[in-house]
């Protein structure tokens, strides 16, 4: 399908990878997933991006999982592919793959290790849009790259029509109301951040691309319909009973803690891939300890829809 800026609302889901005992892609357990989450109400699906370990997968594997879920998904929501790489020529490539697997889009994060100006950010972006050809979104997580993207260079990148969105994992709110402000009339801002989604959609967001819709999607999903309906304080209470799952689900780097959380809730997807290893005891217990309560949460939105309001 032909992604485009109207497109990106609502809830996309920054898909886990499923990987069998061997660390290859479990393509049965891709379909169950995306399954389950299309009958959540889930708005479009964003493989291998962090969430999906990006950096611990060959180049074959991502393209596999690539493939896997736009196999799955059916063209019944958009796929858009996550470009972790940190240098173009690599990042190109990657692109290429996914536009040959069936991409509908890019989630293409700032070139990081050798940091560019801000000038460079735009020419990156350019330049790469015109190599793939796919539609881009732009992907600002400083926190893990370094780079923070200034809200004039996303303005003018928009005007560019180099991208057609972002997600944006910046804690800095004055940042993202700047950015808003200046870009929000020509690309789609998604909230990356958990703790700040309601916050976001309100203040003017599209929606978000969330790592937690793996494991809850239709809380997430009336949480977007009350915030982008104007009922900010619901959704706001809404996202406070997940503040314990979230808590525990992010005490070590992702997705380790998420896998664990989505094997608890018979939704087994193997373990994380190395660098990462399976969570330490305290954070199982942890665990244990708030995934059975989000779990009847769960089902109690599944009762009354993905788009019910309480």
């Amino acid at each position: 399908m032909a992604l485009s800026r109207s497109a990106l609302a609502g809830v996309y889901c920054a898909l886990v990878t499923p990987v069998d005992a061997q660390g290859a892609i479990d393509r049965a357990a891709v379909r169950r997933l995306v399954d389950s989450l299309l009958a959540a109400g889930i708005d479009g699906l964003v493989p291998v991006g962090g969430t999906g370990e990006y950096p611990a997968l060959s180049p074959r594997a991502r393209r596999e999982m690539v493939e896997a879920t736009v196999g799955a998904a059916a063209r019944r929501v958009p796929v858009v592919a996550g470009v972790l790489a940190p240098g173009f020529a690599d990042a190109v490539q990657a692109g290429r793959e996914f536009k040959a697997a069936g991409a509908d889009g890019l989630l293409l994060i700032t070139p990081y290790y050798t940091p560019p100006t801000q000038s460079g950010i735009r020419q990156y972006f350019d330049a790469y849009l015109r190599a793939v050809g796919l539609p881009l979104l732009l992907y600002e997580i400083p926190a893990r790259t370094g780079i923070a993207v200034a809200a004039e260079t996303i303005a003018a990148m928009a005007e560019d029509g180099s991208i057609i969105g972002m997600k944006s994992c910046n804690p800095d709110l004055g940042q993202f109301i700047r950015v808003l402000a200046l870009a929000a009339d020509r690309i789609a801002i998604l909230s990356g951040e958990e703790p700040f989604f309601a916050s976001q959609v309100g203040m003017g967001a599209a929606g978000g691309i969330l790592a937690t819709a793996n494991l809850v999607p239709r809380l997430w999903k009336q949480i977007y319909m009350l915030a982008s309906g104007g009922d900010l304080r619901g959704a706001l209470e809404r996202q406070a009973e997940l503040q314990p799952l979230l808590a525990a689900i992010f005490a070590e780097t992702n997705p380790g803690p998420l896998k664990a959380a989505m094997a608890m809730a018979d939704l087994p997807v193997g373990d994380p891939l190395l660098p990462l290893s399976p969570p330490a005891r305290d954070t199982l217990a942890r665990l244990q300890a708030v995934v059975p309560p989000a779990l009847l949460r769960e089902r109690a939105a599944a009762q009354s829809g993905p788009n019910a309001a309480r």
